[in-house]
């Protein structure tokens, strides 16, 4: 059998699978019930981002896209090694209490305890509803797009954007994609010495994850203890840590990412988990967003920023008409620090109260399989026919507000004003004098 066709053979085997994946994941919430899924923060699955009040998701009639760049996140995945501890911790302490849980008159939503529970996450690969996102994003992207022909695609180089990558290729290019990988697909290193606008942070020496995680350590302090206390209550003998309890919340999120359902998402409260969200709004806010010592969050999103402004206007003079590339949730968070947007006034505090209006919400900015799509558009009459910007977020027009002059219908602006409003960012590229003051040289 000729190589090509084994390919595809296990191909097709494997859509099937994930295919049969996808239909095994937990039904949507009914109506006017509190959906889970959508409060995970940047650990929810892929979910479409609501569109802002008065805006509109189409263009008019007479504009056409012309250029677009894709900034996409890794698909969902099983929990960093450093996460899958404390779920691995809480298996071990239910095992221990195992004789007490089965004799024990648990509530209805706890009462999957009695059977005990095991876990088989592995860690940070992708999950195989990772897997399947990735592909119909790119069949999606397309169909959405398809007068537009990609030629090549950049991932940066860990295994599970790299996967992401390609199974978004496979989607996109279809059939031709086995013999379009050796010369179309390139990766970018992701270390202390590499420049990227995929991963800036790893060469800025002052950068620290400590500035989300420590405000992480901090508001767990106010809001894992009460959830303990009450959880011990119901489970007699069990005597949970607040350690646990952080991995019953993990072990929901990534059971939801591996095998689309988990006991433990109806084990918490609404206001339980939406506590774990905007634990998770912190961590991503203190090290990738607006809490970063300032100017760092505008600083590392702007060399995103610098690329946008760089292909739009083809200021090398060989500007493609699609950028298709892949990275990080922190990819898309510094890019959306550096323009000025979903700023919180006054900022997040690690000492809450937890704000439901914030504007940084990672739930709906960076889900598993994130698509940050940056389109340049023109129009035969609407817009005085200058070229125009527009930023979908998830499958959602994300306002360009901090534009001077904002469309407020559609939440575009010019190209020029566009460039113009994100100077700052836009002229600064690493090693330089900005780069080098914020970040050490």
């Amino acid at each position: 059998m000729k190589a090509s066709s084994i390919f595809w053979n296990w191909l097709s085997a494997t859509l099937v699978a994930l295919v049969s994946a996808s239909s095994s994941r937990a039904s949507p919430p009914e109506r006017g019930a509190f959906d889970y899924a959508a409060h995970l923060g940047n650990l929810s699955p892929y979910q479409k981002a609501p569109v802002p009040g008065g805006i509109r998701e189409a263009l008019p009639d007479d504009c056409e896209v012309e250029q677009i760049m894709l900034m996409h996140r890794h698909g969902s995945r099983y929990p960093l090694a450093s996460e899958l501890v404390f779920v691995t911790e809480l298996v071990a302490k239910l095992g221990n209490s195992s004789a007490a849980l089965k004799k024990a008159r648990l509530p209805a939503n706890l009462e999957f305890l009695k059977d005990g529970y095991t876990s088989t996450l592995g860690h940070d690969d992708l999950t195989a509803p990772g897997r399947l996102q990735l592909f119909e994003h790119g069949v999606n992207f397309r169909l959405k797009y398809p007068k537009l022909q990609a030629d090549s695609i950049l991932a940066g180089n860990q295994d599970r954007v790299v996967e992401s990558a390609q199974w978004f290729a496979q989607g996109y290019f279809g059939r031709s994609w086995a013999t379009l990988n050796g010369t179309e697909f390139s990766t970018i290193a992701e270390d202390s010495v590499t420049p990227s606008w995929i991963t800036p942070m790893n060469t800025c020496k002052k950068w620290q994850y400590a500035y989300g995680n420590n405000a992480t350590v901090e508001w767990g302090s106010i809001y894992l203890p009460p959830i303990a206390k009450r959880l011990n209550k119901l489970l007699p003998g069990v005597n949970l840590t607040t350690d646990n309890v952080h991995g019953a919340l993990y072990a929901c999120a990534y059971d939801l990412a591996a095998l689309g359902t988990s006991p433990w998402c109806g084990a918490f409260t609404q206001s339980e988990i939406e506590d774990f969200e905007y634990e998770l709004d912190l961590l991503m806010d203190g090290a990738f967003g607006w809490n970063l010592p300032s100017p760092m969050g505008e600083v590392l999103g702007g060399l995103l920023v610098r690329k946008v402004v760089e292909r739009f206007t083809n200021a090398s003079g060989a500007a493609k008409p699609v950028y298709l590339e892949f990275g990080h949730d922190t990819t898309i968070d510094l890019a959306l620090t550096a323009l000025g947007l979903a700023k919180d006034t006054p900022p997040l505090s690690a000492q809450g109260p937890v704000r439901r209006a914030r504007k940084f919400r990672t739930s709906t900015q960076v889900p598993f399989a994130a698509q940050m799509v940056w389109e340049k558009f023109s129009c035969s009459a609407s817009f005085g026919g200058a070229p125009q910007v527009r930023l979908v977020l998830n499958d959602a027009p994300f306002p360009l507000s901090t534009c001077a002059r904002m469309d407020a219908r559609y939440g575009t602006c010019s190209l020029a004003d566009f460039v113009a409003s994100n100077a700052a960012s836009a002229q600064h590229s690493w090693g330089d004098a900005r780069w080098n003051a914020t970040c050490g040289s």
